[in-house]
């Protein structure tokens, strides 16, 4: 075992300095590529320990947030810098995180490397939001003067899932800081220790109590952080499960919330999309990046009937060249599955759709034979073709490497397929005539809807993704999700006095 994958244990982060749970609890993180492997050891914080993270975020508020815009947006670009300017320490972290998680490495690089960019793009957001508003008197009714500011919330709880830490925790953490939030973020319990190695030189770089870290179970600590008094933002992205519940704790206290919930994005291919190789790898990393766990990945590929033949031969195609195994190697282009629970979701999907019939192919190539039969939560990219409406892997979020393909026959037909769901996160449109896309892509129910792309590397950074119907409430990313963390606060006096 080299020196990069020695078992390390991690801390939780309270108040400006590392210490183990309060009772000294730990618990053990595994390989999901050799599940007998272990990694490290995290920290399981307790309630105590998350009483004292919410408080030490308390008092360190008021100081954070008198300190104004301009230092704080100063702050946030050396943070940047600071998270881009150890290659070897982002190596090792990097390497870590492919071990705790199962990604490839180039996608845990991805993420290292736009943390630092999130956080530039937060100061950028600062610059904007810390102008006031200025209304001078309205044509008609009583005539006043009006600012709008907008004040931090206090205390924001972070609680970010396991499947692209770093990337979500970029979509949270910056917005969250530059409008004054302090804040305890809570990683998930699955992927904790490159994300708190990471937050712990974040957290090094600010005034001692604005960044807190606690690890370990949400049975455990969850209600805890979520329904605690003093927390006055609660920002989760996960389950539509554990958002309901998020929810309901949160509303004791009318604490307001931010919810990224599951997905079951439609992707619609019209007759006359361009379909070529390149198109067909786009489709592939839009299904299948991270082994197909992102919430806004494709998840319902629909195609036009004429085109149907076509793309799943280019499909599938692409599909075969994928590459499983260890993520560590750099010629392997799918990991494992996170934890064997998800993948136990997957297979039971794939195992459903042949038993009512469908035709299902196992794709990609395993040159590890035996580390691919040994144990890992490892699935080949699972195709379901022509698949049934009612099959679980049309209607349920997969969340794994499987994708069910469709025939349609009218736009409007499309629409209402893609509509058919209780999710509404993400969408896509694959067609040459731009006009023709916005007049489909307008009635999709989803909060983003691509233009022949699909998938985290897809989206345009300024606008904000989220959800409709039971994909969320609320946005992160973009100026609507800087706003999330700041309240609006009026300033009137009679006309003349303020403009």
């Amino acid at each position: 075992m080299s020196n990069m994958d020695q078992v390390i244990t991690t801390n939780i982060f309270i108040g400006g300095s590392k210490r183990p749970a309060s009772n000294g609890a730990v618990y053990d993180l595994h390989n999901p590529a050799r599940p007998s492997e272990l990694v490290g050891h995290a920290a399981a914080a307790t309630r105590d320990d998350v009483d004292d993270a919410v408080k030490a975020a308390h008092a360190a508020f008021p100081a954070w947030a008198d300190l104004g815009y301009e230092a704080r947006i100063d702050i946030m670009r050396q943070v940047a810098e600071m998270l881009s300017a150890d290659e070897e320490d982002i190596k090792y972290r990097s390497r870590l995180f492919t071990r705790e998680h199962g990604k490839i490495a180039r996608e845990t690089l991805m993420e290292m490397s736009r943390l630092g960019d999130r956080f530039r793009q937060a100061a950028a957001y600062g610059e904007r939001i810390m102008i006031d508003e200025t209304m001078g008197p309205a044509p008609v009714g009583p005539q006043f003067d009006t600012i709008v500011t907008r004040q931090p919330r206090g205390v924001a709880a972070l609680i970010v899932p396991w499947n692209w830490p770093l990337s979500i925790l970029g979509a949270k953490l910056p917005q969250a800081l530059v409008t004054g939030n302090t804040v305890v973020v809570k990683p998930a319990e699955n992927s904790a220790m490159a994300p708190v190695l990471t937050l712990q030189k974040i957290a090094s770089m600010l005034p001692p109590g604005v960044v807190n870290i606690v690890t370990g179970s949400s049975r455990q600590i969850g209600d805890a952080l979520t329904g605690h008094p003093l927390v006055r933002n609660v920002n989760f992205t996960g389950s539509v499960a554990v958002g309901r519940h998020v929810m309901k704790v949160a509303a004791e206290n009318l604490t307001p919330v931010t919810l990224e919930l599951g997905g079951n994005d439609a992707a619609l291919v019209l007759e006359d999309a361009t379909l070529n190789d390149d198109v067909f790898n786009k489709m592939y990393w839009g299904a299948f990046g991270s082994s197909g766990q992102i919430c806004m990945a494709m998840k319902r590929l629909y195609i036009h009937e004429s085109r149907y033949d076509e793309v799943v031969d280019g499909f599938t195609a692409a599909c075969e060249r994928a590459v499983v195994g260890d993520g560590l190697l750099p010629d392997t282009t799918m990991g494992p599955v996170n934890n064997a629970k998800q993948l136990k979701v997957v297979t039971d999907m794939i195992a459903q759709a042949r038993a009512q019939g469908a035709e299902v192919r196992e794709c990609g190539q395993v040159p590890d034979e035996a580390l691919y039969h040994g144990g890992g939560y490892f699935q080949k990219p699972a195709l379901v073709y022509d698949a049934d409406p009612s099959l679980s892997v049309v209607r349920d979020e997969q969340f794994g490497p499987t994708l069910p393909l469709m025939k349609f026959k009218t736009d409007a037909e499309a629409i209402s397929l893609a509509n058919d769901s209780d999710f509404g996160l993400c969408s896509s449109v694959w067609t040459e005539d731009a006009d023709r896309a916005v007049v489909i892509a307008k009635p999709l129910a989803a909060g983003y809807t691509y233009l022949n792309g699909h998938g985290p590397t897809a989206p345009e950074r300024r606008a904000p993704p989220g959800g409709f119907k039971n994909s969320g409430i609320g946005r992160n990313m973009g100026y609507e999700g800087v706003l999330a963390f700041a309240e609006p606060h009026s300033i009137s006096g009679p006309a003349g006095f303020l403009v």
